[in-house]
């Protein structure tokens, strides 16, 4: 019933119009530097998508969530290395796992607020890249590297990059449908009210530990598979590029950039913001500043831009309201 309500909207549609100009753009003329560009965008955007569900939501700052995108990375490409498994079936117990592990984590951190849930999720990263350090199986502080040959059944190297990418842009466009899902339903409504008011929330009837736990679990899904593609396109995994919290803390800031609690601002401010990175890592002058810009820009829109990208498009423009959400 919701998808037939949602197909009949019109940012149903832009948003597969959105996917297929990621998917269609760099096969014209086989560009391979605008596919390994849109990738990363991707990326971004399916992590800072999946991030808002917590935080545009329900109002919960999570540092972790590169937490489900390390550990979704390291379960495949250790279920690949070790067991030989192909890539769907190590993709979905991957995530399937990083979703179990996140409600059964979630139903206990999640009695946290504030700062104290926020330091909470640090701790977690810290803990679970301390716990990959030293556990064998996946290669300790060394990590996994992979053969060449796991690209055989995708058809070598080179067409297995192409594989990864169309996935990773259905990964991306399931990350915009499920946020666009959940901001349109009664549970969606829950974390709304969870984030502007959890007392008064409870108060009114919301199950406020369930619906916690069940959007920090779906928020960790996605980004498991994401992670999976990432690694597994690289060959190789190690616990520093696994758990890296700076990932996280650009999430934030693409998040809060675009637009926190909206679909269409988070995936363009992922978009920016990747575009931004790669200008910056490509500059002579400006390579060795890309997080001191991060941090000022996340200062800025605090001070002065709490609704983000959006938030000013929507009090100039409000009638756009009725077709981006």
């Amino acid at each position: 019933m919701l998808l037939l309500r949602l197909t009949r909207r019109p940012f149903f549609w832009i948003i597969a119009v959105a996917v297929a100009v990621f998917a269609l753009a760099p096969v014209y003329g086989n560009n391979v530097s605008l596919r390994e560009s849109l990738l990363l965008a991707a990326l971004y955007i399916t992590l800072a998508s999946n991030l808002n569900l917590m935080l545009g939501y329900a109002g919960y700052i999570n540092f972790g969530s590169i937490v489900f995108f390390g550990l979704g990375g390291y379960i495949c490409v250790w279920l690949v290395n070790s067991y030989n498994w192909t890539l769907g079936p190590s993709l979905l117990v991957a995530a399937i796992c990083v979703s179990a592990l996140s409600l059964f984590f979630g139903l206990g951190i999640l009695r946290l607020r504030g700062a104290f849930f926020a330091l909470s999720t640090i701790g977690i990263v810290e803990a679970v890249q301390a716990f990959a350090e030293n556990f064998t199986p996946w290669g300790g502080s060394a990590g996994i590297y992979l053969s060449s040959d796991i690209f055989t059944p995708l058809g070598g190297p080179a067409r297995a990059l192409w594989v990864i990418y169309f996935v990773m842009v259905a990964v991306m466009g399931a990350s915009l449908y499920l946020s666009y899902a959940i901001r349109s339903s009664k549970f969606g409504l829950g974390l709304l009210a969870i984030g502007q008011n959890e007392d008064a929330a409870a108060i009114l009837g919301v199950p406020t530990p369930i619906y916690k736990a069940l959007v920090y679990s779906a928020s960790a899904f996605l980004p498991a598979i994401a992670g999976g593609l990432y690694f597994f396109k690289s060959a190789f995994i190690q616990p520093s590029d696994a758990f890296d919290l700076t990932l996280s803390t650009e999430s934030l800031v693409v998040a809060m950039l675009g637009g926190q609690g909206t679909v269409t601002g988070v995936a363009i401010g992922a978009y920016l913001y990747e575009e931004l990175r790669g200008y910056l890592l490509t500059s002579s002058t400006f390579a060795n500043f890309q997080l001191v810009i991060s941090g000022a820009l996340l200062l800025l829109i605090v001070l002065f831009f709490p609704g983000g990208l959006m938030g000013w498009v929507y009090s100039r423009f409000p009638r756009i309201k009725k077709v981006l959400e």
